[in-house]
């Protein structure tokens, strides 16, 4: 058994050379820690709504002290992070492309948006309340809603993503659809008072521009059409993929919105299960028909 145990070790390491793509990173300096970027969303999310998450009963002083304490471990930890991420793909022994100080700098101007995340959060909030009479209260909107969570990562990982920082806007948005099941790309542009109701299935291209005061439900996509290729084959990149939502638009749930082209107007509400693929003016309202239904009674099925 133990010369097997070998023989597979082996193999292994020798598959590490082979052919194809590679899907190792070796000799390379290391990549952010996945680890790292959850610890500081957990963070991130204590201090963006402080007293609802970790630490509880802060007021005055100890409160100010908490916040600089965490806001400190954030800017080591980010830097560190920015520097890696950016960093990733240089070999070990090469000259890296980002100094400690520029990544130090990056790392502050992202911490220095927090405040108006915080106010554009708070937006967010409001219209998870006005738009879903279940909700008793702006704290169990906070405490329980996944779309809460979901686009707070986003409007974070939105911020490295404007800022070009490679991999962790991904790795922030994918562990809030691992967690939600609501994938929003850190690429995507939306405006204030957001609201997913229910959330679960909800994909949002990164291309796609929403307005403000949009409204989205369960199962909605905002996506693209295939792929476009170019003559090498290869796939187009940089276009705008994913449509355009106006401001106050409703979406409801199983909808699918495509094309890069694709605007939907102010205004507009698009019903359940609805597939469109081409533009609406402002305050348009687009319905699928009713399916024909057939009701067998037990009687019926039966007599059958």
């Amino acid at each position: 058994m133990n010369k097997k145990i070998e023989q597979a070790a082996q193999a292994l390491f020798e598959s590490y050379g082979g052919e194809g793509v590679k899907i190792h990173h070796l000799d390379r300096r290391p990549l952010p820690s996945h680890a790292e970027i959850i610890r500081v969303l957990v963070t991130m999310h204590e201090l963006l709504f402080p007293g609802y998450i970790g630490a509880q009963g802060l007021t005055g002083k100890t409160l100010r002290e908490r916040v600089e304490s965490r806001v400190s471990w954030l800017y080591e930890v980010m830097t560190e992070q920015i520097s890696r991420a950016i960093d990733h793909g240089t070999k070990i022994g090469e000259a890296c492309r980002v100094t400690d100080r520029e990544a130090g700098d990056c790392a502050a101007s992202f911490l220095a948006e927090l405040p108006r995340i915080r106010e554009i959060l708070a937006t967010d909030v409001q219209a998870a309340y006005d738009g879903d009479p279940a909700a008793n209260c702006v704290d169990e909107i906070i405490f329980s809603y996944p779309s809460i969570y979901a686009v707070m990562v986003y409007r974070l990982a939105h911020e490295l993503h404007k800022m070009r920082v490679p991999l962790l806007p991904r790795i922030m948005t994918e562990h809030a659809h691992h967690r939600t099941g609501i994938d929003i790309h850190p690429g995507t542009e939306i405006g204030s008072s957001f609201f997913i109701d229910h959330g679960t299935g909800v994909v949002i291209g990164g291309t796609a521009i929403l307005g403000n005061n949009v409204k989205l439900y369960q199962g909605v996509t905002i996506g693209a059409f295939s792929f476009d290729k170019d003559s090498d084959g290869e796939l187009v990149r940089n276009t705008k993929r994913h449509p355009t939502l106006e401001d106050d638009v409703v979406v409801y749930a199983g909808a699918t919105i495509l094309g890069g082209d694709t605007v939907i107007g102010r205004g507009s509400v698009i019903g359940g299960n609805v597939w469109l693929t081409h533009s609406v003016p402002p305050g348009t309202r687009v319905l699928q028909d009713s399916p024909n239904l057939r009701i067998i009674t037990p009687e019926e099925a039966a007599a059958s």
